[in-house]
């Protein structure tokens, strides 16, 4: 019996990102041999996307970008998964979350993170124009604090992490891909 192969290309270089994309895949095959790699993937959106749509619209584009460079190199995938990390003012305050892009077989599903509630200064400094890594290396002296647990890790004390929040998004957007008979129209 042969094991199953998978691949898996994320639209970033960020540590974070791959291994949550491994991880989650991971769950739903966990006797598959899984190549996950990362590459430079433009969101085409604010580097701090200031909205969900915006959020959303980046992940998107990533995950395009990734599906059209394997195709143009003549190295597929089966997977194609994006992250863009955003944030927003909602009727309870400001929050920050992402959005999680994956595409297989042509087909795309979105999932979006759970919200993260952001202090009031952290998102004035947001609105000033500063990344969400940025702001939160400044106020809690920590640096590149989005290659590891990011504000999540940081606001939680780590009991949630980025890389946990972007996992958890990734297994549920691939529902449609697990279950398809339920989601064909």
């Amino acid at each position: 019996m042969t094991q199953q192969h998978i691949s898996i290309l994320v639209g970033s270089n960020n540590p974070v990102k791959i291994a949550a994309a491994r991880d989650a895949i991971g769950q739903y095959f966990p006797d598959a041999h899984i190549e996950c790699h990362g590459m430079h993937a433009p969101s085409l959106v604010a580097d701090q996307p200031m909205t969900e749509a915006e959020t959303k619209l980046g992940a998107i584009n990533r995950a395009k970008f990734c599906q059209q460079h394997a195709i143009a190199t003549h190295q597929p995938a089966n997977f194609y998964i994006a992250m863009e990390g955003g944030v927003d003012q909602f009727d309870h305050g400001a929050a920050t979350f992402a959005y999680m892009a994956i595409i297989h077989q042509d087909k795309l599903s979105i999932g979006r993170s759970a919200l993260l509630p952001l202090p009031p200064k952290v998102f004035q400094a947001l609105e000033a124009g500063e990344e969400l890594g940025h702001v939160m290396d400044r106020l809690f002296n920590t640096e590149n604090i989005k290659q590891k647990g990011g504000a999540i890790g940081l606001l939680t004390q780590g009991l949630a992490t980025r890389g946990s929040i972007y996992t958890q998004a990734i297994v549920l957007a691939m529902a449609p891909f697990i279950k398809p008979a339920f989601f064909a129209e």
